[in-house]
């Protein structure tokens, strides 16, 4: 059997496996899996068990071993007889939105816990990826805020919310301080103030339903910026947010009223996980 190169994106609360198979020359990407343990040392070790056990793969079958994410330092440099090698989160961000897209260059978000954004460019020589900065204003802050405000923190219970909510009852809106067409050109369903129309009778899943748009509407906007700055129209959506509904449909109005193409692709929240695996050619 061919040799696999695996990549592992070890998070706070998740860890993502990848593996890329040589097959005459060419790498064939494995389908990924995602785990959920108490610690990272842990889902590590049951996402590599359970990735090799489904996909038929021995210890000898697998040719590298590349870790990312915040808990990979905690994991140390031998996962069972296995060497590891730890690669930059950041690289990994780009070099995997951008093998993901097709895209060349682009600006890459990951939306986990917390948000980073990335400027990636593949060139002649290998990747160039530059950190932009980022937002603390994320999953931990959708899951966080819902818990507080509707009692309810498990992402398919959420998005059943997000069905039933409104978010007439939560947010002031461009149409509902001005006159039509006072904003030519802008479109009027745009929030003018998260949260700034909250109702009284405003219920759990228009609360919900309201965290969700405040959060995706904060990365969206630090999006188009960044993808302004570089004149570009793509940006590439990585991370456990990008598997929500309503946070696409989000993205989508966005890319409708801005004209910047906000690409959610497919295994778009194994992005990080994809980009260790492939993260050999850096410029620096």
């Amino acid at each position: 059997m061919n040799k696999t190169i695996i990549g592992i994106d070890v998070g706070g609360t998740t860890t993502k496996i990848v593996g890329f198979r040589n097959e005459n020359g060419k790498q064939t990407m494995l389908s990924p899996k995602l785990v959920q343990a108490a610690d990272p040392v842990t889902s590590v070790y049951g996402a590599l068990g359970k990735f090799t056990s489904e996909h038929g793969l021995g210890l000898s079958d697998i040719d590298q071993v590349m870790m990312t994410g915040v808990g990979s330092t905690l994991v140390g440099n031998k996962i069972y007889d296995l060497s590891t090698t730890l690669v930059p989160e950041f690289s990994s961000i780009g070099i995997g939105g951008l093998y993901l897209s097709g895209l060349d260059e682009a600006i890459v978000v990951s939306m986990g816990t917390g948000t980073a954004l990335v400027h990636a460019k593949k060139g002649a020589d290998g990747y160039a990826v530059e950190y932009l900065g980022g937002t603390g204003v994320g999953g931990g802050t959708l899951l966080g805020l819902s818990k507080k405000l509707a009692g309810v923190d498990n992402i398919k219970h959420l998005e059943q919310l997000y069905a039933e909510g409104d978010l007439s009852n939560v947010d002031l809106r461009i149409k509902d301080i001005s006159k039509r067409g006072n904003y030519s050109g802008m479109n009027e369903n745009l929030t003018a103030a998260n949260f700034g129309k909250l109702s009284d009778l405003a219920t759990p899943a228009d609360l919900a339903l309201g965290v969700a748009n405040l959060v995706t509407e904060t990365i969206a906007m630090l999006a188009l910026f960044a993808a302004k700055r570089f004149d570009l129209e793509s940006v590439v959506l990585v991370g456990n947010l990008s598997s929500i509904g309503v946070v696409k449909e989000a993205f989508l109005n966005f890319s409708k009223t801005f004209g910047i193409h906000f690409i959610v692709p497919e295994n778009a929240r194994f992005g990080t996980g994809i980009g260790a695996a492939l993260n050999e050619r850096v410029v620096e």
